[in-house]
């Protein structure tokens, strides 16, 4: 009898790590392979997520991103660019208003643009502009940030009630070399679990939290 019950649990344990390596791999590849789209349709505005800055400088990462919105833009994916992000402990600008000033020094129009200088991490960044979009009467939005984050992003802007597409950048650090894109994908493997099992965010590397 012993050995049958201890044959079950080693069957059901083996099931049950199947189940998670099953799980693991599956949604790696699902944001592997959305991180290969590239989503353009007509919207109310483009969402840059933020991104470190430095004094009002925005690093190469977040330049990228805001590159990647103004040809959007001037391809007419939608009329305004919305820049996102709060301030870091210490910091005297907010990542939304580094963003902002950026495009304004490229040439995009002030009233084609909209800082929204809140979050400290996707989710409440996401949040912030579900809000702003529901004070302007807009629904739809092209999503900016890297190609690894694009599936998370989206998934929260749904769930914030947006109608959420993205274009992810295929330009700066996240996408250098294989072993970066490979980190890159890990992290947010582990972060979009965490956050469709618990409906939370989490801090980390640059485009991850």
């Amino acid at each position: 009898m012993g050995v049958r019950v201890g044959s079950l649990v080693a069957r059901v344990v083996a099931a049950a790590i199947l189940a998670v390596v099953l799980l693991i791999t599956s949604t790696a590849l699902a944001i592997w392979w959305t991180a290969r789209q590239d989503s353009r349709p007509g919207s109310d505005a483009i969402v840059v997520l933020g991104s470190a800055q430095y004094n009002g400088v925005p690093s190469s990462i977040f330049e990228a991103r805001l590159e990647h919105a103004i040809a959007l833009y001037e391809n007419g994916v939608a009329p305004v660019i919305v820049t996102v992000g709060g301030k870091a402990d210490g910091d005297q600008f907010a990542e939304a208003e580094a963003g902002r000033d950026y495009l304004a020094g490229a040439g995009i129009p002030g009233d084609a643009l909209l800082a929204v200088p809140e979050g400290v991490d996707t989710l409440q960044s996401i949040r912030a502009v579900s809000a702003s979009f529901t004070d302007q009467g807009w629904s739809s939005v092209v999503l900016v940030s890297d190609p690894w984050h694009a599936m998370r992003a989206e998934r929260m802007a749904e769930d914030a009630g947006l109608d959420a597409e993205s274009s992810p950048t295929r330009q700066g650090p996240a996408v250098q070399t294989r072993n970066t894109q490979f980190r890159y994908i890990l992290r947010e493997t582990a972060a979009y679990l965490l956050y469709r099992a618990t409906g939370e965010s989490i801090a980390g590397a640059p485009g991850i939290g």
